[in-house]
């Protein structure tokens, strides 16, 4: 294979002549020279790359013989560092195929949940936080929890929980005793005289007490799973103590999790 290259001072750009290249798309023995342009700029993201064929008469410069040009032009994308593709060269084309032209790195999605998460982990300041738990709670457990819902309360944080007796009933006592009334909220399932009498006594001592009358309807695992569905409405966190087979409280938790909700779940067994 012969070949000559040509320069001139007034140009910046560099121009190259094959004769007798090897291509299956043309002749074994062309006649014609092929010039390929290169450009000594940097390629950007829409750049394009020109490549032009003449095809002319003998070698004497016969001018009888009509000169034909055939110009094609490939659009693409140049090498960015944005972009994270790269080109080929000639050699690899050649090698590798048509289909190595454009090569584009995988970058990963990152977990968007684990981020949301993560940032009203970091997040200072009070917030509302939900306590569920089950009523099968013994009497250690129960003081553990009156201790934490005293100490979210005299952290300016809003407590909602329920009615029930176990785990609602040490969260209320608790947060009775930080004498911050307004930052405890009771939202029953049903109507307050559908609980049981050692709950009303209780509720009585609570300032802001919400009722569900038309659901006194309902069956209590119904009205349970709406009155959860409406205290996770209202906060920021939720604080769970259940058993692995407490399905009502594990589909409270999934929930809360649905609603991109910070879940923090302790197991009694």
């Amino acid at each position: 294979m012969t070949t000559s290259a040509a320069s001139s001072s007034s140009s910046s750009s560099l121009s190259l002549r094959f004769i007798n290249t090897p291509n299956p798309f043309f002749s074994p023995t062309p006649n014609f020279p092929l010039f390929t342009h290169f450009s000594t700029r940097r390629p950007s993201l829409n750049s394009t790359l020109l490549i032009q064929g003449h095809r002319r008469g003998n070698k004497d410069g016969d001018g009888s013989v009509p000169r034909k040009k055939n110009t094609t032009q490939m659009y693409g994308f140049g090498s960015n560092d944005e972009s994270g593709t790269q080109i080929p060269t000639q050699a690899q084309s050649i090698v590798e195929g048509s289909g190595s032209v454009m090569v584009s790195e995988f970058k990963p999605v990152p977990d968007v949940d684990y981020l949301q998460e993560l940032l009203a982990i970091q997040q200072q300041g009070p917030r509302a936080i939900g306590f569920f738990g089950t009523r099968n709670m013994g009497f250690l457990h129960q003081e553990l929890i009156e201790i934490l819902s005293y100490a979210m309360v005299i952290t300016k944080n809003h407590i909602y929980t329920s009615g029930a007796s176990g785990t609602n009933a040490a969260v209320i006592r608790g947060a009775l005793r930080a004498e911050k009334p307004e930052l405890l909220t009771v939202i029953l399932p049903q109507s307050l005289k559908k609980q049981p009498p050692e709950s009303q006594e209780l509720l009585s001592k609570v300032k802001n007490v919400i009722e569900k009358p038309y659901n006194d309807h309902l069956p209590l695992i119904e009205a349970s799973r709406l009155c959860n569905m409406d205290i996770i409405s209202h906060v920021q966190q939720v604080i769970c103590f259940a058993f692995h087979d407490s399905r009502l409280l594990m589909d409270t938790c999934q929930e809360a999790k649905n609603l991109r909700k910070i879940v923090t779940l302790f197991y009694l067994d």
